[in-house]
């Protein structure tokens, strides 16, 4: 279970970085647009408010990678366990937030699976 659950922070840090390429290089550019449904005027007048959004999810796939490392690096499982748990939640908390305020989609893309992984690291 913990590879399965491993596996799946592995790939909600690779979402994340994602999404940070998408908000901080390619958000005035067609990829970009189309992700967020933006017109090329609203992202030019919000790209400075995406990259810095962009960064905080770096920071995310940051944490989720750090805590994936630990163990190899420093031997314990515990506190690999809560630095996994604790990016997990933050990111299930940032999912909820902008599935209220800015797509529901958010909801299943980033909230479901931060949630899934948390279950699965905790079983």
């Amino acid at each position: 279970m913990t590879l399965i659950a491993d596996i799946l922070v592995a790939l909600i840090a690779l979402l994340h970085v994602y999404i940070m390429v998408l908000e901080m290089v390619l958000w005035t550019r067609p990829a970009g647009l189309r992700a967020f449904s933006n017109t090329p005027e609203k992202a030019q007048a919000t790209a400075v408010l995406a990259a810095n959004q962009g960064l905080y999810n770096g920071f995310l796939a940051a944490g989720l990678a750090f805590g994936l490392f630990y163990v190899p690096l420093f031997g314990d499982a515990a506190a690999a366990l809560h630095i996994k748990s604790f990016f997990l939640a933050c990111i299930a908390i940032a999912g909820l937030y902008g599935a209220a305020t800015a797509a529901r989609k958010i909801l299943y893309i980033q909230t479901l699976p931060a949630v899934l992984a948390l279950l699965l690291l905790w079983l």
